[in-house]
C-alpha cells in the first residue's frame, strides 16, 4: 500500500520507469532460477521471512521454493504489476489485494484463474469458505487468500486495570473507556492521516458498527455517500475530535504502538498484521498488550468486523507457469499455512492452522463464536480509482473535520463517476 501521497505527473512517470526497470531486473533473475523455484513479487519488505519460512515448508510437501522479491517503488506498485502482465517479463506469481483490485487485474486478462486450486482447498477443509467472494469475479476466483487479518483494537491491559476499565463489549463502555483515560492524562484513541490510506480507518470502523449493511451497500456502490447514515458516521468522529480523543493526525502506527505500550495512548484501530510490530516495541501479549474488537453502536444490527486478505496471484506468462500453479495449489496446506501465519503473527485463511498467539486466539474466538459478519475493508471496496480518490477525501476531513458534509457531497461526486465507468467496463 502507498505509504506517501499520490505524486505529480512528471514524478509519477519517474517513478514507473524507475520501477518497471527494477521489475525487469527482478523477473529476469526470477527467470533464470531454475527448476524447482517460484518468484513472487509483492510490496511488503516485512513478508519476505515469512514467505521463506513457507517456502521451506511447501518445498517439503510439494518440492517447489518461493523465491520473494519485493517491487521497488511501492508508490506505484499496482501500474508497475498491470504493465508487468503484457510482457514476458512478468513474475511467476504476486502478493496482491483481494476485492476490487483482483477484479481489475483479472480484467487484464493476465492472471490465472484458480478455481480448480480453490476448490480442492475447500474440499480438504483448508480455507475459510467465506472468504471466497472476496477473491472472486464473475463466478471464477483468481487468487487464494495469503493470510486473515482481523481489524481490531490494540490497547494496554495493565493501563486499562490502572483505571479500573477492561476491554468494552457494548458501544456506551467504549466511550465510558475513552472518557476515563481523557480523565487520566491518557489520549484515548489513535487516529491518523500519517502515510495517507489510514484516513479510511475510522470511517470504516464507526459505520461498519452502526449500520453494517449500509457499509457494504456503500462500499459496493449501491448507496450514497450523501445518505444520512453516512453523514452519521462522520458526525460522530467530528464529536470524537470536538472532546479531544484524538492523537494528532501525523502519528504513525509505529509511534502509536510505543505509546500505548508507555501508556501515553488508549487504543488503536489496525489490522492484527500490527501486532508483530507492538511486540517488536516490548508488547507482551497478555500482560501489557491485548486486543478487542470494537462493540456495535448499534446492539440491534448484525454482528460485524473488518477482515483484510492478501491474494496469492499466479501469472499467465510467468516463466514458470506450471510450478506456479503447483505452488498455488498448495499453498493452503495445513503446514505450509502454518509456517507462514506463524512467522507472520497474524491469522491464516485455513482454519486447521491454530493461532499464531493468545491475543490471535481470543479474537479468532470472538469471530468465530458470535458468528460476526466479516466485511472486506474499505481499501478493498470499490473501483481502484475511486478508493484511491475517497481516501484523499477522508484525509482532508480528518484535518478538517468541519468539512465533512462537504466532502460526502465531493466524495459522491466521484463515486458516481467511478462507477459508471465500471459498470461499463462490466457489460463490455
Amino acid at each position: 500500500m502507498s505509504g506517501r501521497n499520490p505524486p505529480t505527473p512528471t514524478r509519477r512517470t519517474l517513478l514507473l520507469a524507475a520501477g518497471a526497470a527494477g521489475l525487469t531486473t527482478a523477473c529476469g533473475a526470477a527467470a533464470g532460477q531454475g527448476p524447482g523455484k517460484v518468484a513472487v513479487h509483492g510490496d511488503n519488505p516485512a513478508w519476505a521471512v515469512p514467505m521463506t519460512a513457507a517456502g521451506k515448508e511447501l518445498k517439503a510437501v510439494a518440492g517447489l521454493e518461493l523465491v520473494p522479491e519485493v517491487i521497488p517503488s511501492l508508490e506505484s506498485f499496482e501500474q508497475i504489476v498491470k504493465s508487468s502482465l503484457r510482457t514476458n517479463k512478468t513474475p511467476d506469481m504476486l502478493k496482491y489485494w483481494s476485492g476490487y483490485r483482483l477484479q481489475d487485474l483479472a480484467r487484464t486478462g493476465g492472471i490465472e484463474d484458480l478455481t480448480a486450486q480453490w476448490e480442492a482447498a475447500a474440499s480438504r477443509g483448508w480455507v475459510d469458505t467465506s472468504l471466497r467472494d472476496a477473491f472472486t469475479y464473475r463466478g471464477r476466483v483468481w487468487a487464494l487468500p495469503m493470510n486473515l487479518a482481523y481489524w481490531v483494537f490494540y490497547y494496554n491491559p495493565e493501563v486499562f486495570a490502572d483505571n479500573g476499565l477492561v476491554a468494552p463489549q457494548t458501544w456506551d463502555e467504549f466511550e465510558t473507556a475513552c472518557d476515563r483515560l481523557k480523565g487520566a492524562g491518557i489520549t484515548p484513541l489513535h487516529g491518523t492521516a500519517d502515510g495517507r490510506w489510514p484516513s479510511f480507518i475510522w470511517f470504516q470502523e464507526v459505520l461498519s458498527r452502526q449500520d453494517p449493511q449500509f457499509y457494504e451497500d456503500l462500499m459496493n456502490g449501491r448507496r450514497k455517500y450523501t445518505d444520512p447514515r453516512a453523514e452519521r458516521a462522520l458526525r460522530t468522529l467530528v464529536e470524537f475530535f470536538d472532546k479531544d480523543w484524538f492523537t494528532p493526525m501525523d502519528m504513525n502506527h509505529n509511534t502509536a504502538a510505543a505509546a500505548v505500550l508507555q501508556g501515553k495512548v488508549g487504543m488503536v484501530p489496525c489490522g492484527t498484521w500490527l501486532g508483530s510490530t507492538l511486540v517488536a516495541a516490548g508488547g507482551k501479549p497478555g500482560q501489557n498488550l491485548d486486543a478487542f474488537v470494537l462493540p456495535m453502536a448499534d446492539p440491534a444490527a448484525r454482528p460485524s468486523m473488518i477482515f483484510e486478505s492478501s491474494a496469492f496471484v499466479s501469472t499467465v506468462k510467468g516463466p514458470d507457469k506450471k510450478e506456479a500453479l503447483k505452488a498455488a495449489g498448495s499453498w493452503l496446506h495445513p503446514k505450509v499455512a502454518r509456517a507462514f501465519a506463524h512467522t507472520l503473527q497474524d491469522g491464516s485463511p485455513n482454519p486447521q492452522v491454530p493461532p499464531a498467539n493468545p491475543m490471535l486466539d481470543g479474537v479468532a474466538r470472538k469471530a468465530r463464536e458470535d458468528k460476526l459478519w466479516m466485511l472486506n475493508r474499505f481499501w478493498e471496496q470499490g473501483p481502484p480509482e475511486l478508493v484511491e480518490a475517497t481516501v484523499d477525501d477522508l484525509a482532508g476531513f480528518l484535518l478538517n473535520p468541519s468539512s465533512y458534509r462537504k466532502v460526502l457531497r465531493t466524495m459522491q461526486e466521484r463515486a458516481d463517476e467511478a462507477w459508471k465507468v465500471w459498470r461499463e467496463a462490466e457489460q463490455s
